[in-house]
């Protein structure tokens, strides 16, 4: 079983390890001597590092490939200050060997407390419509739990079981925070729309052993996917309207939020679909319209805050592995254009100046 964790590889650096990874990419690279090489990423439930295999690897790449649990034998050093684990032998590790929780990262939260947390609050909203439009995704038999065990991306953020949900979590109470502040927002409209914008995630997003894509996601996106999931489900809401139009007279149907007396009203649909195809907040992020109305502007400005902190966490975490010191700032982070810096660890360090 495994008993070495990529987190704590500053521990083990220069010693040479048996251990089991994840194989997250495998491929064949010609050094700079013109000599080939295999170059790994190899993962567990803490974190990932790059892997090389120098000699004898014509059989590892017949039997290994991407997705598969690995055992391997070899050394941790460093390279250009990132660790990275020198392989000498490499074979699939056999199914009594692994138990896949040590590879797959989860929420560090409990999913059924998180769960129950983001139902409270929509059970508390005031318009009944949005109320049931949130409670349709998240009680659908195939949505509903795909919602709270997706992650939120493949790499960047929340990127681990239940990570959808967390990011959506930490959003909406973000939003119930500075609503307030912002009397031009409607805070129900804000919520759901916090709730909703990234639900096509569960359909462009795979996570079985490894996260991935899934192809609907590669062709299209979660944004236009989540346009659509949202016209379907108000689609629903309508039929279930029309079902019940001979509904008993105390209404009782109407009370369990199951559907409304009248139709999804079109100004919400419209609202909620621009604050979907919107919340990335530029162009060239991928949103197909800029954010016009104060619920999609603050949205996007709160979402894309929520990401760059956990980003910003996952960068801190990062360097505290590779053995930087509190004084040294992150490696360069590509999605923000920058190294970021601890303050907090530098503050509390007495050791550093």
């Amino acid at each position: 079983m495994k008993d070495f964790y990529i987190a704590d590889a500053a521990s083990f650096e220069g010693q040479a390890l048996t251990t089991y990874f994840l194989l997250t990419s495998i491929s064949v690279r010609d050094g700079k001597s013109g000599k080939q090489y295999l170059a790994l990423t190899l993962t567990d439930k803490t974190g990932q590092f790059d892997g090389r295999m120098w000699d004898e690897f014509a059989d590892t790449l017949d039997t290994c490939k991407e997705g598969c649990y690995i055992k391997v034998q070899g050394k941790l050093d460093k390279y250009m200050g990132k660790f990275q684990f020198v392989v000498n032998k490499m074979r699939l590790a056999a199914d009594s060997e692994i138990s896949t929780a040590d590879f797959v990262p989860t929420s560090q939260y409990d999913i059924a407390d998180m769960s129950a947390e983001l139902r409270g609050i929509v059970d508390r909203f005031q318009n009944p419509h949005l109320k049931a439009l949130v409670f349709a995704f998240l009680d659908d038999p195939e949505i509903g739990p795909a919602f709270v065990a997706a992650p939120a991306a493949k790499r960047l953020h929340h990127a681990w079981i239940g990570g959808l949900l967390e990011h959506v979590l930490h959003l909406v109470r973000v939003c119930l925070a500075t609503a307030p502040f912002y009397p031009e927002v409607d805070q129900d409209l804000l919520i759901t729309g916090a709730i909703l914008h990234d639900v096509g995630k569960t359909r462009e997003l795979s996570w079985n052993s490894s996260f991935n894509y899934t192809l609907e996601g590669q062709l299209i996106g979660h944004i236009s996917i989540a346009q659509v999931m949202l016209r379907e489900k108000i689609a629903q809401l309508n039929a279930a309207t029309e079902s019940v139009s001979s509904a008993p007279a105390d209404g009782s149907l109407f009370e369990s939020g199951m559907a409304n007396p009248e139709p999804f009203p079109d100004k919400l649909r419209v609202l909620l679909e621009h604050m979907i195809l919107s919340h990335h907040g530029k162009l060239e992020f991928g949103s197909p319209k800029l954010p016009m109305t104060p619920e999609a502007m603050l949205l996007s400005a709160l979402d894309d805050l929520e990401a760059k902190f956990q980003g910003l966490r996952n960068e801190f975490a990062a360097a505290k592995t590779a053995g930087r010191g509190t004084d040294e700032v992150t490696e360069w982070v590509r999605s923000m254009d920058r190294p970021l810096f601890n303050s907090q660890a530098w503050l509390a360090d007495k050791k550093a100046r």
